[in-house]
C-alpha cells in the first residue's frame, strides 16, 4: 500500500503510480491510496487507486489545507483518516511505504501518526517504509530534521531514496542522521520506461517550454514568447498545464508566427527527443523525462515562497554537459536566449544516471521483507 497526498502539482502521485506499475509487473498487488485531488491525465491502468477526500494547497502555501467544498476542517480531516484506516484494514497490506512523510507532509502528521501506529499494532503488522525523491525541502530548523528520526525509530524500517547518489546525493538537502542512515536504501531514479521518439517527428527543431501539471510558472511562459519575438529563427512551443483557460487563451492571442502555444499533450516525453531545447522548471518527473530524451536543456528552478528543491536539484544537474540554470531573479527573454545558446555549444546530455528505480525498489521490499 503507497499513501501519498499531491498537494501542488502531481509529481509525487505520478511517481506512486511508476511504483506501483513496477510491482504489478513482479506479481504483487499494489494499491495507491491517494489523498490529493483526481489527476485523469495520468494513466492508472491495473493499478487499484483508492480516493480519500481530497486536499490540496493555497498555492505555494501548505499551511491552508482546501478540500472539495473549501478549507478542509477538522470534520474533513476526521472523513480523511476513517477512509485511510478502512483502507488498510481491508487491504491488509505486506508492506506499507508513505510518499515523502515523515520528511513533508507534517501538515498531515495526524493521520499518517494514526496509520503507523494502526498498522504496527495489527496482528501481522506490515514491512513500513518512506518513499522520498532525490532533493527534500531541506529542514528550515532542527526540530523537523528531529521530528523525522523520531518518527523514523518509532514507526519505520527503510528510508528509500528514489535517486542516483552520483548526481543527486541525499544530504545535499537534508543531514543524515545514524537513525537515518541506518535505514537508507537508494534505489535510483523512479521514471517510466524511456519514451521512443515520435513518429511523426513532433517537436523537430523547436524549443519546447513547459512548466508541468500545475497551474505554475507563468513567468516562464511569458520570458518564452519574449524570446520568441527577438529571434524569429528559432521555433518554440509552449506546453501549458494545469487548468487555467483564460491564461491559455492570453498566450495564444500573444505569441508571434514562431511560437505555438497549447495545452499540455501526452507526447511531451517522445516529443523531447527531437526538440533542439527544453526550458522547464526542474520538478522531479520532468528532469528525469529531459535525462533519459538526452535533450539539452535550461532550467529556471520554481522558487516561490523560499522552495528550494528544484534550486538544488538544477545545481547538481547543471555540472553535466548540455544543461544551464536561470534563476527566476535573472529570467528575461535576452537571458533566456544566452542560456539557450550556451546548452547549444555543448554536446547532448548523455543518459548516465540510474534510471531502473522502480524495479529495484521492488527488490529492495522483497530482500528486507523476506528477511524480516
Amino acid at each position: 500500500m503507497i499513501v501519498v497526498t499531491h498537494l501542488l502539482g502531481t509529481g509525487h502521485l505520478a511517481r506512486a503510480l511508476t511504483l506501483a506499475q513496477a510491482f504489478l509487473r513482479r506479481g504483487h498487488q499494489p494499491q495507491v491510496v491517494s489523498g490529493g485531488f483526481p489527476a485523469p491525465h495520468l494513466a492508472t491502468g491495473a493499478v487499484e487507486v483508492t480516493q480519500l477526500p481530497p486536499l490540496r494547497s493555497d498555492g505555494t502555501d501548505f499551511t491552508h489545507l482546501i478540500g472539495s467544498d473549501g478549507p478542509a476542517d477538522t470534520a474533513y480531516h476526521r472523513q480523511r483518516r476513517v477512509r485511510m484506516m478502512a483502507a488498510f484494514d481491508s487491504f491488509k497490506p505486506d508492506v506499507l511505504m508513505t510518499e515523502l512523510f515523515p520528511f513533508g507532509r507534517r501538515g498531515l502528521r495526524r493521520e499518517f501518526t494514526d496509520l503507523l501506529s494502526h498498522a504496527r499494532g495489527a496482528a501481522d503488522a506490515p514491512l513500513i517504509c518512506a518513499s522520498i525523491r532525490d532533493i527534500l525541502a531541506p529542514p528550515s530548523k532542527p526540530s523537523k530534521a528531529e521530528f523525522a528520526d523520531r518518527m523514523l525509530r518509532d514507526f519505520y524500517d527503510a528510508v528509500l531514496v528514489h535517486a542516483d547518489p552520483a548526481l543527486t546525493p541525499l544530504d545535499l538537502s537534508w543531514p543524515i542522521s545514524d537513525t537515518l542512515g541506518a535505514r537508507l536504501h537508494y534505489t535510483g531514479f523512479v521514471a517510466p520506461a524511456p519514451a521512443a521518439p515520435d513518429r511523426q517527428g513532433l517537436g523537430k527543431g523547436e524549443i519546447i517550454v513547459s512548466t508541468g501539471g500545475g497551474d505554475v510558472g507563468h513567468y516562464i511562459h511569458d520570458a518564452a514568447l519574449g524570446a520568441a519575438r527577438r529571434d524569429p529563427r528559432r521555433r518554440w512551443r509552449l506546453l501549458i498545464g494545469g487548468a487555467n483557460a483564460a491564461h491559455l487563451a492570453r498566450l495564444q492571442a500573444d505569441a508571434p508566427q514562431n511560437a505555438t502555444v497549447e495545452a499540455a499533450r501526452p507526447e511531451f516525453r517522445a516529443m523531447l527527443h527531437h526538440a533542439t531545447a527544453s526550458v522547464s522548471q526542474c520538478g522531479y518527473n520532468t528532469a528525469l523525462d529531459i535525462l533519459q530524451a538526452g535533450t539539452r536543456a535550461v532550467f529556471v528552478p520554481f522558487d516561490e515562497d523560499g522552495e528550494v528543491e528544484q534550486g538544488l536539484r538544477a545545481k547538481a544537474l547543471s555540472a553535466q554537459p548540455g544543461i544551464a540554470t536561470l534563476p527566476r531573479n535573472r529570467l528575461s527573454p535576452e537571458s533566456l536566449l544566452a542560456a539557450l545558446d550556451e546548452v547549444a555549444r555543448d554536446a547532448r546530455m548523455p543518459a548516465r544516471a540510474l534510471f531502473d528505480g522502480a524495479a529495484r525498489t521492488v527488490e529492495i521490499l522483497e530482500r528486507l521483507k523476506g528477511a524480516a
